[in-house]
């Protein structure tokens, strides 16, 4: 008898910023309504913060089917009433899946009872192209209601310097890999999003010299 195969991935920084990260969502996250998490990727994250941050609903997303499938295979495994299925969504788009006017039955359902209150966004914009992080911004400013909150975390450059040699490494080995990736400006981040009524509201120091990066929405 064969047995289903594993679909479940593994991101060895998720063991060691859950903890840290889950310090400041609690502090920063409004108390009720759905999360929204962009770019889930193998969904450990989902599965860790959901049940700790009841009663409020977690939605993991991400464009890559293979992820999808490992957020799904790592819901079966811990199962947890407040979180959603994966959605397919690309940060990058003008129009999000959340805004269709036609929604799965689920989502639909759910959003009527629980609407967005916060996006959630870890290890992104600098391993993707900067429009990524423009539709982030954009996406955010249409999706969120006032008062909702924005949360990045990953590294960052300040005053157009890295804050460690590690990141300036990390730096280098992703814009060899891709020349459209790169640790972002901070200062260029927050630009962005003042233009999408997003107005940074705290920056938090974090594990490995990234930050958590808090905007809320005017």
């Amino acid at each position: 008898m064969n047995t289903p195969q594993d679909t479940r991935q593994y991101a060895p920084a998720t063991q060691r910023n859950r903890e840290p990260i889950l310090e400041v969502l609690l502090q920063v996250l409004p108390k009720n309504g759905t999360i929204l998490e962009i770019a889930s990727g193998s969904g450990e994250h989902a599965i860790f913060f959901a049940p700790r941050l009841s009663p409020r609903k977690w939605l993991p997303s991400d464009p890559n089917p293979q992820l999808r499938a490992s957020i799904t295979a790592w819901s079966e495994h811990f199962p947890c009433d407040n979180l959603y299925p994966p959605l397919e969504l690309d940060a990058s788009l003008p129009i999000w899946t959340v805004e269709e006017k036609i929604l799965p039955e689920w989502l639909s359902e759910g959003l009527k009872d629980s609407p967005i209150a916060a996006i959630v966004n870890i290890n992104m914009i600098h391993i993707s192209p900067w429009s990524a992080c423009l539709g982030l911004m954009a996406g955010a400013g249409r999706i969120l209601p006032p008062g909702g909150i924005l949360y990045l975390y990953g590294p960052f450059k300040q005053g157009g310097e890295h804050t460690a040699p590690s990141n300036a490494a990390f730096d280098a080995s992703l814009r060899a890999q891709n020349p459209e990736w790169g640790v972002r400006e901070l200062e260029e981040v927050v630009a962005v999003a003042s233009t999408q009524h997003l107005k940074l509201k705290q920056t938090y120091q974090m594990p490995a010299n990234n930050l958590s990066v808090v905007f809320q929405r005017s």
